[in-house]
């Protein structure tokens, strides 16, 4: 006979075994855990320093915005900020940024340095 035989093979585990199932599972769910500790939390803690940094900025901070205009807060709106970046003829540069574009809040005196 050319064609050999088919025989059913046993099952591998008891149908009440579930530490089979666990163990297939686990080397998934380790790196979930890994990815959770090593890069979503993480970035959740910068975003959350970054939305108190925004919401806590006032009239006179000295910031650098993530386009890299260096200046000080004149005006504080509920979504955008109004900064000075220069004075020409002693009168003063202004621009309209949005809040979210500010990615650091300078100490004061920076711009003096320059």
């Amino acid at each position: 006979m050319l064609i050999s035989n088919a025989y059913a093979q046993a099952a591998v585990g008891a149908p009440g075994d579930l530490l089979g199932g666990l163990t297939g599972m686990l080397p998934i769910i380790l790196m979930f855990v890994v990815l959770w500790f090593l890069m979503i939390r993480p970035q959740m803690k910068k975003a959350k320093e970054q939305r108190a940094m925004v919401d806590a900025l006032a009239k006179g901070d000295e910031v650098l915005t993530q386009g890299g205009m260096a200046g000080r807060i004149t005006k504080v709106g509920e979504n955008f900020l109004t900064l000075e970046v220069a004075v020409a003829k002693d009168v003063p540069v202004e621009i309209i940024v949005q809040k979210q574009a500010v990615g650091t809040l300078l100490p004061k005196g920076t711009l003096k340095t320059l």
